[in-house]
């Protein structure tokens, strides 16, 4: 299909254009104008390019591309290097953002509910990017994180009473611990996020609210693979998904 085809299609499924977001959704860096094979990661890093190239990927789609709000415009150094390597090797770069959170079916907090067996409720927080509900079941918050460690293959910061019994939770993957307080207005026993900021141990520890901080990159891995099996079974393109490890 044509890679603006790809763009118009994806923006139109994720109705990017209601985001307020912080880079551009959609097309990012332009390669050749067919694509038939698409590779799916977290960040766009060097490497992850590299590996694209190596099974011959016509398209990278990620969820952290380039050109941020408030970083330098200059194309020099890391920048440069990246940018030039896509053009190089005539390899369209793809990204989307806060549309890929969000999504009702394809996005990472969706995702990472389904895996993990949790039961939606609803969303909150800022352009609905935070989810609420159940975990199916009731445990204290010490086996919670133990859970979150088997299912994300990291251990999680566990910040509050290790013993409280867990039931219904908030989560929103990435950097979401801004989302904490109206976490906790919604009567929940912890929430779940990628990161953690200093004042996020003192909301835990007054409010009694649990606070789990799972890693950024391990609770974003999931939207962005579903976003490309979807392509795949959509449009018969090719799909590889490589995961490039983080430790935050």
């Amino acid at each position: 299909m044509l890679a603006k085809t790809l763009e118009t299609h994806v923006n139109e499924i994720l109705a990017s254009a209601r985001y307020k977001d912080y880079c551009p959704n959609g097309l990012q860096v332009e390669g050749r104008a067919n694509v038939e094979h698409i590779v799916t990661g977290v960040t766009a890093n060097m490497e992850l390019l590299q590996k694209a190239v190596d099974v011959h990927a016509d398209a990278v789609l990620v969820h952290h591309g380039y050109f941020w709000k408030g970083e330098p415009g200059n194309i020099t150094g890391m920048k440069r290097c990246r940018i030039g390597y896509l053009i190089e090797h005539d390899l369209n770069l793809f990204a989307w953002h806060l549309p890929l959170d969000a999504h009702p079916e394809l996005g990472n907090n969706i995702q990472l509910a389904k895996r993990a067996g949790w039961i939606p409720e609803g969303q909150f927080g800022d352009q609905d990017l935070g989810w609420y509900g159940h975990i199916g079941s009731i445990m204290n918050a010490q086996d919670f994180a133990r859970f979150l460690e088997h299912l994300l293959e990291r251990p999680p910061l566990l910040i509050g009473d290790a013993g409280r019994r867990i039931s219904r939770i908030a989560w929103c993957s990435g950097a979401a611990q801004s989302y904490f307080l109206q976490a906790v207005s919604l009567g929940v026993d912890a929430f779940v996020s990628g990161e953690i900021s200093e004042q996020t141990v003192h909301i835990a520890n007054e409010t009694g609210v649990v606070y789990l901080a799972a890693g950024h990159h391990a609770t974003e891995r999931y939207g962005i693979r579903a976003l490309g099996d979807y392509l795949s079974r959509t449009f018969g393109l090719s799909h590889t998904h490589i995961d490039v490890p983080n430790p935050v």
